[in-house]
């Protein structure tokens, strides 16, 4: 991305991983060990959007605070018999955090995301596969005008 654009990311994960995320606050994620390449391309500044795997909603907006660095003591429960430390992490503040109850269902963006509609619509959980993907200005927008509105729905 060109000049000082800051990039909004979609990060996958359990609603374990997600409930170990908030114990501390928000101010700490990490990726999986395969995902070193993409932990590179994240920027302070970036956003990153909480996707919860099972229960298929978006529950937060976090933003780097920090630069990647390498941490190998355990935060995140990951799935069980196939531990990951989640070693590259950054520091991280919450944005904006919903309720369990007012989680966003990401069934209800399929014909509105640029990102969904890369599958075909029967198979839309498919963008979701994998841990983390960066996601384009519009998706961003859309995502960002429904979390707040579901924030502002339960003011």
């Amino acid at each position: 991305m060109a000049g000082d654009a800051h990039r909004t990311w979609i990060l996958t994960g359990s609603p374990e991983n997600h409930a170990a995320t908030a114990e501390r606050d928000f101010r700490v994620i990490g990726l999986k060990e395969r995902n070193r390449n993409r932990a590179l391309e994240i920027a302070p500044g970036d956003r990153i959007v909480l996707y919860l795997t099972r229960v298929m909603a978006f529950a937060a907006t976090i933003r780097v605070t920090g630069e990647l660095y390498e941490d190998r003591a355990r935060v995140w429960p990951g799935k069980p018999g196939n531990p990951d430390a989640y070693p590259w992490r950054f520091a991280t503040e919450p944005e904006l955090v919903l309720p369990d109850d007012e989680w966003v269902r990401a069934e209800t963006l399929v014909d509105e995301l640029e990102h969904i509609g890369k599958w075909p619509r029967a198979h839309w959980k498919l963008a979701f596969q994998g841990q983390i993907r960066v996601v384009s200005e519009r998706d961003a927008d859309i995502l960002l005008t429904r979390l707040r509105a579901a924030d502002a729905a339960r003011a």
